[in-house]
């Protein structure tokens, strides 16, 4: 339970266009999720507005970002190098760290697969309705359902 092995089943699932989306977001709860630091703060990128902590299922998916990151810099130690990350239950990311971080955040998840990866926006029902862009927005719920009362263990 809380595997990444799991999160990543889930999210195939939404990409294939079947399975529930209140248990892709239960998924990501209960997973250990793998986010890489930047100096000294947890990798993050921006856009849409949004700013998006990157974080991974499992150390290969790890890997394969920094190998990207290598392509990109074109830093050829860059994917070499020791990467230093923290492991954190979904959970705690979305109701802890999403918050604190002040402006609109949500989490992508193994970014650096292009069949793999997955968004999870700052919306009712993934992130606290405090932080969520569309609290004020009325019926969200009935959009987005209440996904957060999905396997919500930490």
């Amino acid at each position: 339970m809380g595997d990444g092995a799991a999160l990543t089943d889930r999210i195939a699932e939404r990409r294939a266009g079947v399975g529930d989306p209140g248990a892709l977001v239960g998924e990501l709860r209960r997973a250990l999720v793998l986010v890489p630091y930047d100096r000294g703060g947890l990798w993050t990128a921006e856009f849409g507005g949004v700013r998006w902590v990157c974080g991974f299922t499992d150390e290969a998916a790890l890997a394969r970002f920094a190998e990207e990151r290598a392509v990109v810099e074109g830093a050829a130690g860059a994917a070499s190098r020791s990467w230093e990350y923290a492991a954190f239950r979904g959970a705690r990311l979305l109701d802890e760290v999403i918050p604190a971080m002040g402006v609109p955040a949500g989490v992508a998840v193994n970014v650096a697969d292009p069949d793999g990866a997955m968004l999870f926006p700052p919306v009712v029902g993934i992130v606290p309705d405090a932080v969520a862009v569309d609290a004020d927005v009325p019926d969200t719920r009935a959009v987005h359902g209440d996904a957060k009362s999905e396997g919500a263990g930490l």
